[in-house]
């Protein structure tokens, strides 16, 4: 079993997003910082600075594009590798657009706006209006607007990991949650698909934020991963 875990966080959330994950493993867990730059190889440097010598890895969304990118560029220090609610795919201009959107109603300082109004795409609509959802809108208070605009300008500009999706050779767990509509579940089995012996799980009770939504599912996910 892996000894030693490195966590990447989404979209303007910090170490709260893996908390009661990180409670309920056995293993030394580092939470990256993923708020200083503003793309995804420079994240995925910065991680690998501050991460052991060899280590598990996980990422939730945009820190799937920052697994993936260090699956790249350092995959021989990676044991286990686990990717929860992402995708391998680059974004379509749809996409691009509606995130340069977000970041000029920043611009505009309109940051909070643009931070209560993802919630209801981040957790189920069961879990609205509970202290779990005060967390998620507090965890992105935290993270701040200057970081939320370098985050969107790295994921809008990511490159595509599906041609490199095979040359993955460690224990893999693709995880989604059952509501997720941000990345839905074909994204998920398209990542199982091209991954080699990639298992992968829906969480219920959980839309895109399964480590905080449902982090007992989660733990058990993982404790089955990181034996392996």
């Amino acid at each position: 079993m892996a000894s030693d875990l490195l966590l990447l966080p989404g979209l303007i959330c910090d170490e709260r997003l893996w908390r009661d994950v990180i409670a309920g493993l056995d293993a030394r867990s580092i939470v990256a910082d993923l708020t200083q730059d503003d793309s995804i190889a420079a994240m995925a440097q910065r991680a690998l600075v501050a991460a052991p010598a060899r280590f598990g890895l996980a990422g939730l969304s945009m820190g799937g594009y920052v697994a993936l990118e260090i699956m790249r560029q350092a995959p021989e220090r990676v044991t286990h590798l686990a990717l929860f609610d992402t995708s391998a795919r680059p974004d379509d201009e749809a996409r691009k657009e509606t995130r340069r959107k977000g970041i000029e109603m920043v611009r505009q300082g309109r940051f909070i706006g643009v931070s209560r109004g993802l919630l209801a795409s981040l957790i189920a609509p069961q879990h609205l209006g509970t202290p779990m959802a005060e967390d998620v809108q507090a965890m992105s208070e935290r993270v701040g607007q200057a970081a939320y605009m370098r985050q969107q300008t790295a994921i809008m500009n990511r490159v595509d990991s599906r041609p490199t999706l095979g040359d993955i050779k460690v224990p893999t767990l693709v995880g989604i949650g059952e509501s997720d509509k941000l990345t839905p579940i074909e994204l998920a089995e398209e990542l199982a698909a091209g991954i080699t012996g990639a298992e992968l799980v829906q969480f219920a009770d959980s839309a895109h934020l399964p480590t905080m939504e449902n982090p007992s599912a989660v733990i058990e996910a993982m404790r089955g991963w990181l034996g392996r």
